[in-house]
């Protein structure tokens, strides 16, 4: 789980994620340099607390490394999974059909249309291939290593995982629903923040580098 400066939502994640410890799931969190509460909210809720240089990549990149288990997943500080997560993931990768995989998901904020955008991020998903860091992708470790982890590029590092994955093989989607918050969506308006997604992702398809579109999404 990386994290920067989350301590307004991280308490509901840090508890929610409590079930998947017990159910043997070791939790890293990786702080990219908070200057509020995060790191005391950590405390006694999380395996291991670890520092890295600031970036999502860089951060989920080094907690891979340091983690013990066979099987990774990367969960975003505004995300909730499902209960049975652990359960989901051992029973998605078994049997070797496929190596990894993501959440389908729900966006829960003030907008009614988040409800939409979620169906169409799940259904894009699927046709596509494609996973974003709302999913909660999760993946072998011996496979997250072969191609490389995580690019280190400030935006669409998700993305960017994913394209290297899916030459590998198709993913799993997973019906049940990791819940993440709409707070982009809230605060800079649905129909905004849509447009503003597609444009940088067209413009980075086009082979626009991320270091330049990172400054717009910001």
């Amino acid at each position: 789980m990386p994290v920067l400066n989350e301590a307004p939502t991280l308490a509901r994640a840090l508890g929610a994620a409590q079930v998947h410890r017990q159910a043997g799931a070791e939790l890293i969190v990786v702080d990219g340099g908070s200057d509020d509460a995060t790191l005391a909210l950590c405390a006694g809720h999380a395996d291991r607390l670890l520092q890295a240089p600031r970036g999502r990549a860089s951060q989920m990149n080094l907690g891979a490394r340091q983690a013990r288990a066979a099987t990774l997943l990367f969960l975003h500080a505004d995300t909730v999974l499902p209960e049975r997560a652990v359960d989901i993931v051992a029973a998605q990768l078994a049997g070797g059909h496929h190596r990894w995989g993501r959440f389908d998901v729900s966006i829960v904020g003030r907008s009614g249309m988040l409800a939409v955008i979620a169906a169409c991020m799940n259904l894009r998903s699927r046709l596509t291939g494609m996973a974003t860091g709302d999913q909660a992708i999760f993946v072998e470790r011996e496979l997250f290593d072969a191609v490389g982890g995580f690019p280190a590029q400030p935006l669409m590092e998700d993305i960017e995982l994913s394209r290297r994955l899916l030459r590998t093989g198709r993913p799993a989607c997973v019906d049940a629903k990791a819940v993440t918050s709409g707070r982009r969506w809230d605060q800079r308006g649905v129909w905004r923040t849509i447009l503003l997604m597609w444009r940088l992702r067209l413009l980075y398809w086009l082979g626009v580098p991320a270091e330049r579109l990172a400054g717009a999404y910001r």
